[in-house]
């Protein structure tokens, strides 16, 4: 569509904003408001997540000692490794699991995010100034995700017009959300820094979904639990790195060749490390 039809940049700036800000949220509230959140397992599967994100951080600043990078081209990068790709976790949870599938996608998906983007903000901050914990309190996703657990742990239900509008609205987001992926996708430029671009594409594809694996076989989580932390673990880099990246000043190519290449090759891998639960 952008590139042989002609719809523009801003066409897709703005259909990502609409995910981000109204679409998304609606689907991580309907979803955890939908499904009876079990204390005990929620937190299981929130602190595999954290603990799976720190790994990924940390054997992805493993590259600045090892490899010595520019210092710029690093902060830009390190995000790739650990950061997430919303949109396909979401595509792919509900084709995998259905409505079970979807709930705990969700769950992992908006409890990860603030941490995912304090990291990300944390290495880029050397750069620009910013209000870390501002940009956190006013998150769409954070705090679709805080009063979708309260609503739930409330006992309150959706009235049935809500409850069908927000399945709407959250179909709607997996669709856009996957259209603007393919609009993001470019595999040229950033030439000079392969070595640590194959670096964060090991983290984030083939690393973490071990961690994912090991963490899944040796928790208590039910199959469809241990399924959605394998995937989650498995997914490309989030597409947002890259604006966050432009916006405090690092090296956007960098970060858009391996949001591209780590969802081109996410096809690849995603379904093999899905074998190992199946």
């Amino acid at each position: 569509m952008r590139r042989k039809l002609h719809f523009s940049a801003e066409f897709f700036t703005g259909t990502e904003r609409l995910v981000y800000y109204v679409l998304f949220p609606a689907l991580l509230f309907q979803s955890i408001v939908r499904t009876p959140i079990q204390l005990e397992t929620a937190a299981t599967m929130i602190w595999a997540a954290a603990a799976m994100m720190l790994i990924g951080a940390l054997l992805s600043w493993l590259a600045w000692p090892v490899l010595k990078p520019d210092g710029q081209a690093f902060a830009s990068a390190v995000q790739c490794g650990f950061r997430f790709n919303s949109y396909i976790a979401l595509a792919l949870a509900t084709r995998l699991a259905g409505e079970a599938g979807l709930s705990a996608m969700a769950l992992l998906i908006g409890f990860s995010v603030p941490l995912a983007n304090a990291m990300a903000v944390y290495a880029l901050a050397r750069h620009a100034k910013s209000n870390l914990f501002g940009e956190l309190i006013r998150n769409p996703l954070l705090l679709s995700t805080v009063a979708g657990v309260l609503y739930n742990l409330a006992g309150f239900s959706l009235p049935g017009p809500v409850d069908a509008l927000m399945s709407r609205l959250g179909s709607t987001a997996i669709t856009l959300g996957i259209l603007c992926v393919g609009a993001a996708l470019a595999l040229g430029g950033a030439r000079d820094n392969l070595k640590l671009i194959n670096w964060i594409l090991v983290v984030r594809l083939l690393l973490l979904p071990l961690v994912a694996l090991a963490l899944g076989l040796l928790l208590p989580l039910t199959l469809v639990e241990r399924q959605m932390l394998l995937l989650f673990g498995a997914l490309p880099t989030a597409s947002s790195a890259y604006v966050l990246a432009a916006r405090m000043g690092g090296q956007g190519e960098i970060v858009a060749l391996l949001i591209s290449a780590s969802t081109v090759l996410s096809v690849v891998t995603i379904p093999l490390w899905m074998q190992a639960l199946l």
